[in-house]
């Protein structure tokens, strides 16, 4: 099992641990919080592959979407996050 720790930064650099396991981002009721009107209530997921240890996001079919380096992903298809990668979920960024 790795110990690298992961963490999402804040455009205002606050810092956000990813547990190694699925968590929800969104505006309401989900482990990562962001308080933005671009944010749906449920707008996205980041899921952890022990094996490869890895973090994914997925997009839920957001009305704003999500980004990783400026690319809007895919709905409901799980992109592969690395180190330095620059998320959006709406118009919030952070950086893995």
């Amino acid at each position: 099992m790795s110990v690298t720790s992961w963490f999402l930064v804040s455009s205002t650099g606050i810092r956000h641990r990813l547990p190694r396991e699925m968590i929800f981002v969104g505006r309401d009721d989900c482990e990562l919080m962001l308080q933005s009107r671009s944010v749906d209530k449920q707008h996205a997921v980041i899921n952890y592959d022990k094996e490869k240890d890895e973090h994914w996001v997925k997009d839920l079919g957001s009305l704003n979407g999500t980004f990783v380096n400026d690319m809007r992903i895919p709905d409901q298809k799980y992109i592969t996050l690395k180190l330095n990668d620059v998320i959006r979920f709406g118009y919030d960024i952070l950086l893995v």
